[in-house]
C-alpha cells in the first residue's frame, strides 16, 4: 500500500455554523460546493465538519488537554503548514485568537504554534525553516 497524502480531517462539532465561520474567518478555508455536507478546503487540506448527533459528542470527541500536554505539544491535533509564521501571529491576535502553546521549535525544521477551534480541538501552525538566501 502506497498512501500518498492526507485526504481530509473530519471534527465532530457542538456547532457546524459556528466551526464554518471559524475556519473559513480566521484560517481562510472556502466551502466545497456540492458534496451535501460542510466540506472546507485551503490548498490541499480538507476539513469536513459533522455536527453532533447526541448533545455532548462534540466535547468527548475534542477531548480536554492540560496546560503542561499543550505546552509540549503532545496532543491530537491537525497541523496546517503556514508560509510565515509571525504573520500568522498577528493574523491570530488581530482576530482575537489566543495562541495555547508556542511559538517554539519544531524539530530542526522550523517553529510552530497551537490555537484551539470551537470546539476545543487544537490546531498546529507551523512553518518550516526558509534556506538563508
Amino acid at each position: 500500500m502506497n498512501i500518498l497524502r492526507l485526504d481530509h480531517a473530519a471534527l465532530l462539532v457542538k456547532d457546524v455554523e459556528r466551526s464554518r465561520q471559524f475556519y473559513c474567518q480566521v484560517l481562510g478555508m472556502e466551502v466545497i460546493p456540492g458534496l451535501g455536507a460542510v466540506w472546507l478546503a485551503k490548498g490541499s487540506a480538507e476539513i469536513h465538519l459533522l455536527g453532533e448527533s447526541e448533545p455532548g459528542r462534540a466535547a468527548q470527541a475534542s477531548g480536554t488537554y492540560y496546560d503542561d500536554d499543550l505546552a509540549d505539544g503532545h496532543t491530537p491535533h491537525i497541523a496546517f503548514e503556514v508560509e510565515d509564521l509571525e504573520e500568522a501571529q498577528r493574523y491570530l491576535k488581530e482576530h482575537g485568537v489566543e495562541i495555547v502553546c508556542g511559538p517554539r521549535p519544531r524539530g530542526n525544521d522550523g517553529e510552530q504554534l497551537s490555537i484551539r477551534d470551537p470546539d476545543g480541538y487544537v490546531i498546529e501552525l507551523f512553518a518550516r525553516q526558509r534556506e538563508k538566501e
